[in-house]
């Protein structure tokens, strides 16, 4: 008996900013989803538990994914790396680009 999971409203940031919530939250959609399926008052199987755990996590980890703090979080990661990735390209050039006039500060 394969039932649909319940269709949920997605995850909010404040449901998955922190392990005790993201685990509190996601512990009662998934036990809601199984109490739905259980209501046709045959026995789920764990692979049916397994599986709306599975597809659970995927929604968790999409709102993570899709969430403003991890914006800014790949925000940051990005501007280091590619800040790295320039003084990195200056060093290598440097002593051309030198020559070419570039000095090391602006007035």
């Amino acid at each position: 008996m394969m039932v649909e999971k319940k269709r949920q409203t997605p995850y909010t940031w404040e449901e998955v900013f922190s392990f005790d919530r993201l685990k509190r939250t996601m512990v009662s959609r998934v036990l809601e989803n199984v109490e739905a399926m259980c209501e046709g008052n045959e026995p789920v199987t764990p692979d049916e538990i397994n599986k709306v755990i599975k597809d659970e996590w995927e929604d968790v980890k999409r709102a993570v994914r899709s969430s403003p703090a991890a914006r800014e979080s790949f925000r940051k990661y990005l501007e280091k790396t590619v800040s790295e990735k320039v003084d990195t390209l200056i060093q290598q050039d440097k002593p051309e680009l030198e020559s070419l006039g570039v000095v090391e500060r602006s007035l």
